[in-house]
């Protein structure tokens, strides 16, 4: 029981970082779910709306989490902070786009997935909707990893970074000299 403590605490940050990105990930997709109650995710303008609303609750529910527990930050410009958080949410979300559209796109994802496993000698016959499906959570899976990891990388360094005091001029003490 020791060796898990001891390697909760070496790991505290990161281990609580993932917790938070989960219930955050629950709630983003909760709150996608009850707005596609009201829009229609069939019509592309609507659907986005849907995702955006999601995205922003998401950004909401999570930087408070991550300022208390998570980073424990102490900042008294909570404001600017939060600014700072969603304005490098907002980076990653972009950045998340564009990993999907790349897939999609210009990779051609499932085509890519098809030569791969082609060459290590998997037979594929047929691209079932099943097969679809997975190759989407694949794409999912490593876009929300790519984006997970620079989410903490800015709120590491960027938000939540210890701010080192700044002095304006530095003064040493010399010490007094004694006349002899």
């Amino acid at each position: 029981m020791g060796k898990i403590k001891e390697l909760y605490k070496k790991y505290e940050e990161i281990i609580v970082y993932l917790i938070v990105g989960v219930l955050t990930t629950i709630v983003s997709w909760g709150a996608c779910f009850v707005a596609k109650f009201f829009l229609d995710s069939n019509i592309s303008f609507q659907n986005f709306l849907i995702n955006t609303f999601g995205w922003v609750v998401g950004v909401c529910f999570a930087y408070p989490l991550n300022r208390a527990w998570v980073f424990k930050s102490k900042n008294k410009k909570i404001l600017k902070e939060f600014g700072g958080f969603a304005a490098s949410r907002l980076s990653t979300w972009v950045l998340d786009v564009a990993i999907m559209w790349f897939f999609v796109n210009i990779v051609s994802f499932e085509s890519f997935l098809i030569n791969l496993l082609g060459k290590l000698n998997f037979v594929i016959t047929d691209i079932t909707t099943q097969d679809k499906i997975y190759y989407w959570f694949v794409k999912i899976f490593i876009s929300a990893v790519l984006v997970t990891i620079a989410n903490y990388i800015f709120s590491k360094f960027l938000v939540f970074g210890k701010k080192k005091k700044n002095k304006d001029v530095e003064t040493e003490e010399k010490p007094v000299e004694e006349d002899n």
